[in-house]
């Protein structure tokens, strides 16, 4: 039977946990309702919903208007919700993956994973597979069928979706020309990638520089993408207050070949957004410009 809403709330509990990096960890959640979840697409965001302040679990009830239910709770006893990506969903096995970034006890999603058990219990908002529409969104990578050349720029915060975006281009007939540049803590952070003759892939090790400086310098020193013109660099771009708001600008994929999808800490990929556009002159609509969260500002 086909579902009227693109998400629903997934019942799951914690089946292992992987150790990918000092600091990433992959979580595999498990139930049968997972046969019935859906992903679209490398950089499929959910929502994930860990214990309160209280510790108590998740128990959000199914159905419609669960968000007003959800805000309506005491706070103390309202369970943190936090967004993160698919990595693997293997639904005809009722497992998903979800890979975390570890930073200690600071926030309630890293603290559940360094302390959680299998058998834990959590909720999952995720795409429906019965949604009949079939693309519940929440998503961006929505590349032109004429892709010819990618520019991929993530922190550890979004290499999961980063990497799943390799895996795809990789099991393509002819994956494009594909520039990545991947800022992580440090060396044992490098995560293996896929191979072919046209990409090249440069890991960026934080170690004690600030959050994203190391990624900008990098496309800033890099070879131009071929699509670069002096058309763009008279384009005005909107002013964004990445202190008040979300930076989450998103591509039109009727462009050419070239697709940029660049995501990390607000501020460097405002850097970035600047820099592409205003110096290099790639077009706008060519690049998904997502701050996926901002330095010191309180997160997962």
């Amino acid at each position: 039977m086909a579902s009227a809403n693109p998400y629903k709330l997934f019942d799951v509990i914690l089946h292992r946990k992987t150790l990918l990096s000092p600091h990433m960890m992959r979580i595999t959640l498990a139930s049968p309702a997972v046969k019935e979840m859906a992903t679209w697409a490398p950089d499929q965001r959910v929502k994930l919903f860990f214990p309160a302040a209280d510790g108590s679990p998740a128990r959000l009830a199914q159905g419609e208007g669960w968000y007003a239910r959800f805000k309506a709770m005491i706070a103390d006893r309202r369970p943190a919700m936090r967004t993160y990506t698919i990595r693997h969903l293997r639904a005809e096995q009722g497992e998903v993956d979800i890979d975390f970034v570890l930073h200690g006890e600071t926030g309630p999603a890293s603290r559940w994973a360094l302390r959680a058990q299998p058998g834990d219990s959590m909720q999952i908002l995720a795409p429906d597979r019965r949604f009949s529409a079939q693309d519940a969104g929440g998503f961006e990578w929505k590349p032109p069928q004429s892709l010819k050349q990618v520019l991929l720029v993530a922190d550890g915060t979004a290499l999961p979706a980063a990497m799943g975006i390799l895996d795809e281009l990789a099991a393509m007939a002819e994956p494009p020309l594909t520039q990545a540049f991947f800022e992580v803590d440090s060396v044992e952070d490098m995560l293996a990638v896929p191979d072919w003759a046209g990409l090249t892939v440069q890991w960026l090790i934080r170690d004690q520089a600030s959050a994203g400086t190391l990624m900008v310098a990098a496309v800033q020193k890099a070879v131009p993408p071929i699509h670069a013109s002096s058309i763009g660099q008279a384009v005005e771009l909107a002013e964004v207050d990445i202190d008040k708001e979300i930076l989450w600008e998103i591509a039109e994929t009727a462009s050419e070949g070239f697709y940029g999808w660049i995501a990390g800490e607000s501020a460097a990929v405002m850097s970035l957004r600047r820099y592409l556009v205003k110096e290099c002159g790639i077009a706008r609509e060519s690049l998904n410009l997502m701050g996926y969260w901002r330095y010191n500002k309180a997160g997962s």
